[in-house]
């Protein structure tokens, strides 16, 4: 090959010849004057690179363009706004610290080390100006600077000079410019500032620097960007329509739950409508779990610390467990983080044969993680967890069968309560955050990318995102609004057994070891309710709403019968309140539909008389139904029995 021109291959296969030195710019120009205009970024050798940086030789190469449904897209878009969030932030407050700003999964933040908090009139008037620095269509331009020049550019910034601290002595640092304003930063970004059309700052909050609560406090300004207009109209009312439904502000209205300071932040106390909510979950999952084969076990909250050694959570876990307690003989102990160590134990309690495998043992049960407080967010990430925890013991051969009864579990929630979802593979944790040999962890992986593929189930591979004991299928399901969330997770683990030694005697009068799954099907019960909060906006369905049935006499007069009539219902079974208070009816039926009660019965004179109830089903507006009581009460236990979603 000629020495002043380099090979590309582009992802159909095909190849193409360049001049030594060209980029992905000089590339997609050379494809078409389409492509050209459509392209922000590259991939090359799978590494999102900017247009300008020139190529290897031998490079495989994809030009991104602009696309909303591109991760990568979005990625340079939204770093390339947070760059000119900060250039605006410089202009109108010149002395502004400048931290780190990056994209995140629905836009983007930057930190500023300022004199005051932001407040509403200050995004506006940051909003203006970055529409300003779209406007001038500045160029981002990359340079790789030596260490001393860019201690010298950065000289009245502490942050950045800690972040250059950091930076090791073998790497290259590089910087970028647009317009006025320089960053440390490694990139990639969109060729321009005027790229960054469509854009919207969302709010500020304090944040401390480095996520540390003993470190300066920041202001962090969130935003989000997209190629389209349509695209960040659709975000927008998607984000307004989430604030409706945000679980922390419905379950203050419907006296749900509350997180109270004299308690601690991310201890949750479940009111009694909440509670019913939990008792409901609960009672399903252990009939679904007993049907299935599990049996039900309690290992306690506290144990001693040389188990948590033993099985591996003290070295690979100890940052998000409570700090040791000891005793008066200096016994150390440990608030539990896991049920697992606690179930080995009960298997290990006594001798196994093949015979009995598997051991399906399963815990509805609370454990303890020291999440750090600028993490916690109501019920989505707390501090003492309720997990429907349960782990099967059984031989290599049994695997495949175990991960179907589990998927068959995760599948049945799911479609109850009405949830698409889709399913990883999360590989081995990358550096040193796990236990065990490759050749374990392969045998692994292998394992459950078989099952997935044998139920021909279509699933993505999260690499690195296994827990520290083994790889695992992680349950990804979107709500109502469509926004994605972390659900179930069924591990894999041949490492865990092997620490304990855990053994059972095979056919052939062996000791073998044994393979052990982890699942959660809830994940915790606290993230998934509060999730079902959201995605019901607080509308639960009939069989897992608080109250099912509320009872509106017409006048005072009728209240006598009315409460006949909650006495008949709670005797068949029904979650039922009598409202008789002296409040006008219009007044009581709108408290009930705020309170998203599924069944609003009137009860006036003609309902007396005839053994009937007008029904005012949640969803109906205005609609009435009269129906006879005994009817209403069939039709209901209908919608409970068979966990419908509809009234």
């Amino acid at each position: 090959m000629n020495d002043s021109q380099i090979s590309i291959t582009l992802p159909d296969g095909s190849s193409k010849r360049l001049p030594h030195g060209s980029s992905a710019a000089d590339l997609a120009s050379g494809v078409g004057p389409g492509l050209a205009r459509a392209a922000v970024a590259a991939r090359v050798n799978g590494q999102l690179t900017d247009l300008s940086a020139p190529l290897p030789d031998g490079a495989e190469v994809a030009i991104v363009t602009r696309n909303d449904g591109d991760v990568d897209a979005l990625y340079v878009l939204r770093h390339s706004a947070a760059h000119a969030l900060a250039t605006a932030v410089r202009e109108l407050v010149p002395g502004a610290g400048i931290g780190f700003g990056p994209p995140i999964d629905e836009g983007f933040y930057y930190d500023f080390d300022v004199p005051a908090p932001f407040t509403p009139e200050d995004l506006e008037k940051i909003e203006q100006t970055m529409a300003e620095v779209v406007e001038a269509d500045d160029a981002f331009e990359r340079r790789e600077v030596a260490r001393d020049e860019a201690l010298e550019l950065f000289a009245d910034d502490p942050l950045k000079l800690e972040r250059l601290d950091e930076i090791p002595e073998d790497e290259s640092i590089s910087v970028y410019r647009n317009g006025p304003f320089l960053d440390l930063c490694r990139g990639p970004h969109a060729p321009r500032t005027g790229e960054i059309r469509h854009f919207k700052l969302l709010n500020a909050a304090g944040a401390y620097w480095r996520g540390d609560e003993r470190r300066r406090m920041l202001q962090r300004i969130y935003g989000t960007a997209f190629y389209s207009r349509e695209a960040l109209e659709a975000f927008i009312t998607r984000r307004e329509e989430a604030r409706k439904r945000d679980h922390r502000k419905l379950g203050r209205e419907l006296d749900l739950f509350s997180i109270q300071e004299e308690i601690g932040p991310g201890l949750v106390c479940w009111h009694p409508k909440g509670a019913r909510v939990q008792l409901e979950l609960r009672r399903w999952i252990e009939d679904l779990q007993e049907s299935r084969g599990y049996e039900f076990v309690y290992t306690p909250h506290v144990s001693s610390e040389a188990l948590f050694r033993r099985s591996g959570h003290l070295p690979n876990y100890a940052e998000n467990m409570y700090p040791r307690m000891e005793g008066e003989d200096g016994e150390a102990f440990r608030v539990k983080p896991m049920n697992c160590p606690g179930h080995i134990t009960i298997y290990a309690a006594h001798p196994r044969s093949y015979r009995e495998l598997p051991v399906r043992l399963s815990e509805v049960a609370n454990v303890y993680r020291y999440e750090r407080s600028g993490t916690l967010q109501g019920l989505l990430r707390v501090r003492m967890l309720t997990m429907d925890d349960g782990h099967v013991f059984c031989t290599p051969e049994q695997i495949e069968d175990e991960i179907f009864i589990c998927l068959d579990l995760v599948n049945t929630v799911m479609t109850t309560l009405g949830l698409d979802y889709r399913l990883d593979l999360s590989t081995r944790p990358h550096g040193e955050k796990r236990i065990g040999d490759d050749e374990v962890w392969d045998m692994a992986e292998e394992a459950l990318r078989e099952a997935l593929e044998r139920a021909a189930l279509d699933y993505e591979v999260d690499e690195g995102g296994g827990a520290f004991y083994g790889p695992k299928i992680d349950i990804k399901y979107r709500d109502a609004i469509g926004r994605e969330w972390q659900g179930a997770t069924i591990q894999l683990d041949f490492n865990l057994p092997d620490r304990f030694e855990l053994e059972y005697m095979g056919p052939d009068n062996k000791p073998h070891r044994p393979v052990m799954i982890h699942r959660a099907i809830f994940g915790t019960f606290e993230r998934f309710t509060g999730v079902l909060i959201e995605h019901f906006a607080g509308a639960f369905p009939p069989w897992l709403a608080p109250v099912q049935v509320r009872i509106l006499p017409i006048t005072d007069t009728h209240a006598p019968a009315a409460a006949e009539f909650r006495d008949r219902l709670a005797t068949e079974g029904l979650r039922v309140e009598l409202d008789d208070r002296s409040d006008t009816l219009g007044y009581r039926i709108r408290d009930g539909e705020l309170q998203k009660i599924p069944y609003l019965l009137v009860v006036g004179d003609r309902e007396i008389e005839a053994g009937t109830v007008a029904v005012r089903a949640r969803g109906a507006k205005r609609k009435q139904e009269v129906v006879l009581l005994d009817a209403f009460v069939t039709r209901v236990q209908d919608r409970i029995d068979t966990r419908s979603l509809d009234t």
